[in-house]
């Protein structure tokens, strides 16, 4: 809305028109790339074997009335971030603690460098989708420009000019939709796999956690019984601080295991299909080159 009410006291009316009918075409594609990134979230919880069994989940789907959702408040989201803080020194502390199990060694090592190059990737991703974009806008303002001259010609040039602003106005809309389909199929993928390897790193803080808390739970067990005070209890704490290892590193090892997999699908998927769509309209893009330079000659 704010681009429209900017653009209408500098744009002809002709620009205007085609600059709300490309604004209403990103809209649509926001709209179903949200509707696509809501669709695979839900099948993957649908697909987890404990999540897929929570009841609020369960209400969310069945629920028929409108559910009643609030922005997080001022304190709620300074929780978050002092939170955020915390966890952020916890990390420095326990990153100290020797890794016991290769596995999980290895799978930090790759998801740290991977969230990187992901991050990397995403930037890059982002700068190419609004090039295309750029470009759309600009064939906007040739193809109106294009037609004023038209407008004022009344020589045998007018029909060439006409013809050229229709051309522009056609690669304008191959143009968006090829900035669409990125978005789409390419930028928003990298966006999603940033916050599912954000995830994965966070699974391993929680497992580097509980392990710091067994450590730290065997010492005091050591120093109780050097004292002979208070054993059953420090033994039952080193249990529980054992037990919760214990399930962290076997979920853990399943959800990256997953990851792998589910992260290869994805990408094998959605790279293949923006291909097929890349050459779809690069042939689309030529025909209207090609049909254009035939018209001309013929005339």
């Amino acid at each position: 809305m704010h681009k429209l009410g900017e653009g209408e006291a500098t744009m002809t009316k002709e620009e205007y028109t085609k600059m709300k009918q490309e604004l209403e075409a990103e809209y649509l594609a926001v709209f179903k790339k949200t509707v696509q990134v809501h669709e695979i979230f839900l099948q993957r919880l649908s697909s987890h074997p404990i999540l897929s069994k929570d009841r609020n989940f369960h209400i969310f789907l069945e629920y028929d009335q409108d559910l009643s959702v609030r922005r997080k408040n001022a304190k709620e989201m300074f929780g978050g971030f002092f939170k955020n803080m915390v966890k952020t020194a916890d990390e420095v502390i326990i990153s100290g603690i020797k890794e016991v199990d290769d596995f999980f060694e290895q799978e930090k090592t790759f998801l740290l460098d991977y969230y990187s190059k992901i991050k990397d990737s995403t930037a890059k991703a982002e700068k190419m989708t609004r090039s295309h974009k750029n470009v759309a806008d600009d064939y906007i303002h040739i193809s109106a420009t294009l037609n004023s001259l038209s407008a004022d010609d009344s020589t045998a040039l007018k029909k060439h000019l006409e013809k050229f602003a229709d051309l522009f106005e056609k690669l304008r809309k191959v143009e968006g939709r090829v900035a669409s389909d990125q978005e789409l199929k390419l930028t928003e993928l990298l966006r999603y796999y940033m916050r599912d390897i954000q995830a994965a790193k966070d699974l391993l803080y929680r497992r580097a956690r509980a392990l710091a808390d067994y450590e730290n739970s065997n010492k005091a067990l050591d120093k109780a019984r050097l004292k002979s005070k208070d054993i059953p209890q420090a033994e039952e704490h080193q249990q529980q601080c054992l037990q919760k290892f214990d399930k962290l590193s076997e979920s853990g090892k399943r959800e990256l295991t997953n990851f792998k997999g589910r992260r290869v699908v994805a990408f094998r998927k959605n790279l293949i299909e923006m291909a097929e769509l890349e050459i779809k309209h690069a042939k689309n893009n030529v025909t209207l080159l090609q049909g254009c330079i035939d018209l001309l000659k013929s005339n």
